[in-house]
């Protein structure tokens, strides 16, 4: 764990604090293997009509720590120790934090715009986000790779299809967030891999849509539904 934590430090470090999220809320809820909807939004779950209605749009980033379970928070820590080890390879930290940031705060918004009244926690989008940032990386490299490149996206597109197909299984997994961290994870990561100036272009436009979004769509979007908390 040690000489994983000095190689890997930013995915270490954001595995820890996705435990130590878990650690509180469990706490806080009472229970260990599973936490209460109210208990997540208590502890910063993402709620459209307390961040619209209140102003609190810290949850954008304390709901990408959260998690409504064991076996929710196993599934996604193994699949983070996995791609979260390749993003550190490939790319530099900042932009790999960038990149995980930004695609869960995009996939929470996607979900809020489909389920607006859905509490919404986890750090699939974001991890969805740097999976799609691989897939960029070695498509803007096909030619470079070859036929190792035909045998990635053959193990891209088998793993891409088993989480989604949890997610479709699974009841209460939000495939809205998980496709809009991949879409922006997917994107970042071939810009990057390209041209950081073009990354950037891109961060740059992906935070006023997404401000366009929060601060003038979603109000409109919520003033005919009612909250259920």
């Amino acid at each position: 764990m040690r000489r994983f934590a000095k190689e890997y430090p930013l995915t270490a470090s954001l595995i820890f604090l996705n435990l130590l999220a878990y650690a509180v809320s469990a706490w806080c809820g009472g229970s260990l293997s599973e936490i209460g909807t109210r208990t997540l939004v208590q502890c910063g779950g993402v709620y459209a009509p307390a961040l619209v209605g209140q102003g609190e749009w810290w949850r954008l980033l304390s709901a990408m720590f959260l998690h409504g379970g064991m076996e929710h928070l196993a599934l996604n820590m193994v699949s983070l120790f996995i791609v979260g080890r390749m993003m550190e390879l490939y790319f530099s930290r900042s932009v790999y934090l960038l990149l995980y940031l930004l695609s869960g705060i995009v996939g929470f918004l996607v979900s809020m715009v489909v389920h607006p009244m859905t509490v919404s926690i986890g750090a699939s989008g974001a991890i969805f986000g740097i999976f799609g940032a691989i897939g960029g990386l070695m498509l803007f490299h096909r030619q470079r790779l070859g036929e190792r490149f035909r045998l990635f996206m053959q193990e891209f597109g088998a793993v891409l299809a088993l989480n989604l197909l949890f997610g479709i299984l699974i009841p209460g997994i939000d495939m809205s967030a998980h496709i809009g961290g991949l879409t922006v994870g997917f994107v970042g990561g071939y810009l990057a891999s390209r041209a950081l100036w073009a990354f950037w272009v891109f961060v740059g436009m992906s935070t006023v849509i997404s401000l366009w979004i929060a601060l003038r769509w979603l109000p409109m979007r919520l003033v005919s539904v009612t909250p259920f908390l």
